[in-house]
């Protein structure tokens, strides 16, 4: 019959509308690759990978041929996790950007009806079909980009202030493998001029000069510089892992590879610091992403307001009862009868007060941080000045015993022992020097200022599995 031709038609119409709607829409791979995984290719990381090459003439402008802290840097931040999980989530905030500024899609009801109690010859289907098209109202899609861009801005500049706590790592690693090589150079020197003084010790017992308590006393040094040159040689294994940590590399990936030992830090006078301080405040990523998390509670309290006000609903339908075509037209809208968003404005506004607080701990944390480092490096210079006093009076006094050697004043003891004093001096300005260097890393990185190429850490993209896909 006419009737059951044109139901027929309807639901071979709506199944192939169905069809198009799921062949349309396709989802990315849920699979993930295990043996592209970074913590199974992590070994396979080395100072040579070719695509580390192209990130650093991309961003570098070259790929160096001995590596100082500079080219290292960007070596860490092309490895080392915590700046990858960084573009990762800024990825993810901008990824939301794109969903805040999509319009909401329509839905698509049909409602089947079938008529028991028909009459004879006319169909019993009434078939419904009915479209909802969701209007937003008050500016809330709009509300909702200012958020999600708010979001991602935090995001971008969490970016660069990992990228600051990835070089000071690695800074402090480096001092700290170059110190412990100075500091097994002086044990080992220590140690040989010990050994000599106890074989004169000994000389002199045996010729009756010198009593065993000397001799003893003479050896228990000797040993306890042993020990020393032990645990030096320990801290320059550690701290060489400490190195490879803070590059995202395997300590392995270091084999060969001559690390920087010059780890100075510009010495900067107290209205230098002053002045850096003001920028500073104005300039650190964590402050300026602390920012925007408040211009992001700022958008939630905006949008949870609109809120107040119902979307609109409007809902064209069609329905095909029986042999007769009836359309119609819905207007829906939520009645604020319950409630009017009361909770989620006030989760809003606790979030921005949250984030105020956050605000304030960061630039209060950065004025610290700026005060005690500028502290603790007008200190360690001024002991290292000290130290070097000391070591200058050491070295005269060693050439004075010297002399006295030379006219025979003096005995081998007397020179050895105006040596040892000198090595200890060295050791003392290089422990000084190393703690001076380490104040002004923390200076440098409470004041974070720009270092070169430090804008394109934003836009540096790279793959984190290393095996080819």
């Amino acid at each position: 019959m006419k009737g059951n031709r044109r139901i027929r038609a309807a639901w071979s119409g709506l199944t192939l509308l169905t069809g198009l709607i799921s062949g349309c829409a396709s989802s990315p791979s849920g699979n993930v690759d295990i043996s592209s995984a970074p913590s199974l290719t992590f070994a396979d990381r080395s100072l040579s990978d070719e695509r580390l090459g192209q990130f650093l003439v991309a961003n570098l402008g070259r790929v160096p041929s001995t590596w100082d802290f500079e080219s290292l840097s960007w070596v860490a931040f092309y490895y080392h996790p915590a700046l990858e999980l960084a573009r990762a989530q800024w990825a993810s905030t901008q990824a939301a950007q794109r969903t805040a500024g999509a319009r909401p899609n329509p839905t698509l009801s049909v409602t089947p009806g079938f008529d028991s109690s028909r009459q004879t010859g006319v169909s019993p289907w009434f078939p419904a079909i009915n479209l909802d098209f969701l209007f937003p109202t008050a500016g809330k899609r709009g509300f909702q980009r200012d958020l999600a861009k708010a979001e991602a801005e935090a995001a971008r500049f969490s970016v660069i202030a990992t990228a600051w706590a990835v070089r000071t790592e690695l800074r402090s690693a480096l001092n700290e493998f170059a110190t412990a090589l100075r500091r097994e150079a002086n044990c080992r020197a220590q140690a040989e001029v010990q050994r000599e003084l106890l074989k004169l010790q000994q000389t002199r017992q045996v010729a009756g000069l010198s009593s065993s308590a000397e001799v003893a006393t003479s050896r228990l040094a000797l040993t306890r510089l042993d020990a020393a040159l032990a645990e030096a040689i320990s801290q320059r294994t550690a701290a060489r892992l400490k190195v490879a940590s803070a590059l995202g590399l395997s300590v392995a990936a270091l084999d060969g590879i001559q690390l920087p030992l010059s780890m100075t830090a510009q010495k900067m006078s107290t209205d230098a610091v002053a002045q850096a301080r003001q920028v500073s405040l104005r300039s650190r990523a964590d402050i300026i992403a602390a920012l925007a998390k408040v211009a992001s509670a700022e958008a939630a309290i905006a949008m949870e307001t609109a809120r107040r006000y119902p979307d609109l609903h409007i809902g064209p339908g069609y329905q095909y009862d029986q042999g007769l075509n009836k359309w119609s037209v819905a207007l829906t809208l939520e009645l604020p009868v319950f409630n009017r968003n009361e909770g989620p404005i006030a989760e809003a506004l606790a979030k921005r007060a949250e984030a105020v607080a956050h605000l304030t701990a960061a630039q209060a944390q950065a004025i610290n941080a700026i005060e005690s480092a500028a502290a603790a490096e007008s200190a360690n210079t001024d002991q290292l000045a000290q130290a070097r006093r000391v070591r200058d009076e050491t070295l005269r006094q060693e050439s004075l015993v010297l002399q006295r050697f030379k006219l025979g004043a003096a005995d081998q003891i007397e020179v050895q022992t105006a040596r040892l004093e000198v090595i200890l001096a060295e050791a003392t300005v290089a422990e000084s020097a190393a703690a001076a260097t380490q104040a002004g890393v923390q200076l440098e990185d409470a004041l974070q200022l720009t270092f070169p190429h430090l804008d394109s850490l934003g836009e540096a993209v790279r793959t984190q599995n290393l095996k080819s896909p």
